[in-house]
């Protein structure tokens, strides 16, 4: 049994550190969180601490692999991406990727005039939204719906703000076409393996970023689905690094065969960070500038996994592989960047990443980016020479400050 008066001490805790933290900026997103019980969302037996965890989402659902399909989540994530919606009393919203306490809390703030469509590919999980909905007392303001989304919603209007709650690859041509003239659109957009919440406005043909935050996502199934391409590096000893591509993906990989066997190099940038201070903008700089760039995992037993001090952002480049390293730095009170690398080209693919941490350091660390989009058949196009990334239905593309001179994809 729950109980209550905890529960809302809890909420009450969390609401005050979203709102110190600057991801709850406005009255009506606080009012949504505070009237809404969050623990009624969660599977039973789950502790308030991690229900009220400023940064904990929780899995609702796994495939036999134990990969999480479905999942409540985190609050501060949940807030952000309500704010960066511009909800209004009266608004239609259409959520894609159900689980129930989202929709609440979007009706909470839309109110009795508005209307709220949540919709997931899974019948399992709209059953289990539906029910803790109506348990809430939301069941009779929320239209919950087993539909594949990148089809759209069937007897529906267009939307003023659509709410995406998986990652997503691309954005459906039917959100668009279903997305008013001067409407929102919330996604986290998949962007060669890195993902940001993007809050866009329509404006025309494209859509404009209005805001971004950091976060992961289940990502999306069904016909809006992107697969990775997945390689294999064994060491000496049998054991796995697995290289993701989202694209980009080297034509032979045969080049890498044994390259976890040879000499490692190393090479150092000069570029360091204080410790405590985030550089996932980093991450992204890769993603959009370093050719070949590729996520990855090491076994337990492997060389990789035996080493310190790396993170799981790799670039093949040649004959070579190298991921992102760092060493003390700053008098022990920060951390020098570099790569690692091995095979045949393991410097020069770990050149190549430093290159890329070098004109981050001097382009885009004190910057931030805004992006676009681009529907392929529009009456505008990205313009040439831009930073541009190719979809299935259209183009993002990126731009940094003009004082930053970012280089050109």
């Amino acid at each position: 049994m729950v109980d209550a008066d905890r529960a809302a001490e809890m909420r009450d805790v969390l609401i005050a550190e979203l709102r110190t933290q600057g991801k709850i900026t406005s009255d009506a997103v606080e009012a949504a969180i505070r009237q809404v019980p969050r623990e009624r969302f969660m599977p039973e037996g789950t502790d308030l601490a991690e229900v009220y965890g400023y940064d904990n989402s929780v899995v609702t659902k796994r495939d036999e692999h134990g990969r999480a399909m479905s999942s409540v989540s985190a609050a501060y994530i949940q807030a952000v991406m309500l704010e960066q919606a511009q909800l209004r009393p009266g608004m239609s919203v259409l959520e894609v990727g159900s689980g129930g306490l989202n929709a609440a809390y979007i009706a909470e703030i839309v109110g009795p005039q508005g209307r709220v469509v949540s919709i997931d590919i899974d019948p399992e999980v709209i059953d289990r939204a539906a029910t803790a909905l109506d348990a809430s007392g939301y069941g009779s303001r929320v239209r919950v719906l087993t539909v594949d989304a990148e089809h759209g919603v069937p007897d529906e209007d267009a939307f003023d703000a659509i709410i995406v709650t998986v990652g997503a690859w691309d954005i459906a041509p039917a959100w668009l076409r279903q997305l008013r003239p001067d409407g929102v659109i919330v996604v986290p957009l998949i962007m060669n393996n890195v993902t940001r919440v993007i809050g866009f406005r329509r404006d025309g043909d494209r859509l404009v970023s209005t805001a971004t935050e950091i976060a992961g996502f289940v990502p999306m199934q069904g016909d809006g689905g992107h697969a990775d391409r997945v390689f294999e590096l064994p060491d000496a000893n049998g054991h796995k690094v697995r290289l993701a591509f989202d694209s980009g993906a080297p034509d032979d990989m045969h080049q890498l065969d044994g390259a976890l066997a040879t000499e490692r190099a190393e090479v150092w940038s000069g570029v360091t960070i204080p410790n405590g201070v985030s550089f996932v903008d980093l991450h992204l700089w890769f993603a959009w500038y370093l050719d070949g760039f590729c996520r990855f995992t090491a076994e337990p037993g492997t060389v990789l996994a035996g080493e310190k001090q790396w993170f799981p952002f790799g670039v093949v480049s040649g004959g070579g592989f190298a991921y992102l390293v760092v060493r003390p730095a700053l008098e022990g009170t920060g951390a020098e960047f570099g790569a690692r690398g091995y095979g045949d080209g393991g410097e020069l693919a770990a050149t190549a990443m430093v290159e890329q941490i070098q004109a981050w350091d001097r382009y885009g660390r004190r910057t931030e980016p805004t992006f676009a989009y681009w529907p392929s058949g529009g009456q505008t196009q990205a313009p040439t020479g831009t930073d541009a990334m190719a979809k299935t239905h259209g183009v993002v593309t990126i731009s940094w400050p003009k004082d930053s001179g970012s280089p050109q994809r």
